[in-house]
């Protein structure tokens, strides 16, 4: 793994983007035509995750890939990095720290509405484009990590508009008084800062050490600027260090 890594911080640190997309031949052994390196890391998780492939993972984020990239195939409303991390806090917070857009994760046209599409007609083995968050998150087998996934978001979020089909999933998850709780009181102005804080800087300015550290701040403010209080994978590896 740590041959893997330098290989990549080599190639990184020599003006390599982490961006560039992956050849066609590559692409093709791929039923999600996966892209990205970023992208090729985060959903490989069946082996990439499970040799701790997180520092890979926030290796390709800090020198500026895409957590807002969009796969080909069955595409989703939302960025479709989140999909592969809905089981791990610490690569959904990796993503969300970086500038991941929660947001696309709560819009929905239908609402407080049923959940039909215009035209429905009944099943369809047509291919489903443009996915709602509600729709995926509310299937019987992520059901149960609906409410946790959330909750996690709001941390990045004001007030947001919960449509009924998600609504209805998370009043049966335990995280559910903890995220009326949030949804009834106005934010904390310090939080709302922050929010307004980072969308000026934006993205790449976020997750430039360089720019951080010409940012004339104190160090206190940069860290609660970078959700540093959430940033679990910084936080394990400085136990272990």
């Amino acid at each position: 793994m740590s041959v893997l890594l330098n290989s990549h911080q080599a190639l990184l640190d020599a003006g390599y983007d982490p961006n560039y997309m992956l050849q066609p031949w590559i692409r093709r052994n791929y039923d999600d035509e996966r892209k990205s390196a970023l992208f090729f890391a985060v959903c490989n998780n069946d082996v990439a995750l499970r040799i701790g492939n997180y520092e890979l993972i926030n290796l390709l984020l800090r020198h500026g890939a895409n957590v807002n990239y969009y796969c080909k195939i069955n595409t989703t409303h939302f960025p479709s990095a989140l999909q592969y991390a809905l089981k791990d806090e610490v690569v959904l917070r990796m993503l969300c720290n970086y500038g991941y857009d929660v947001a696309r994760c709560f819009d929905c046209p239908y609402g407080n509405n049923l959940h039909i599409p215009e035209g429905y007609e009944g099943w369809s083995d047509a291919v489903i484009k443009d996915t709602l968050f509600c729709e995926v998150i509310t299937v019987y087998w992520l059901k149960d990590l609906s409410g946790h996934v959330v909750r996690v978001m709001l941390d990045y979020m004001d007030h947001v508009t919960l449509c009924s089909k998600l609504k209805a999933a998370l009043m049966e998850q335990p995280q559910w008084p903890d995220i009326c709780r949030l949804q009834e009181n106005v934010c904390c102005l310090q939080h709302l800062c922050r929010l307004r804080i980072r969308r000026c800087l934006g993205r790449l300015r976020l997750r430039s050490p360089t720019f951080m550290s010409f940012l004339e701040l104190p160090q206190r403010l940069k860290d609660y600027i970078l959700y540093r209080e959430y940033d679990l994978y910084g936080q394990q590896s400085s136990a272990l260090s």
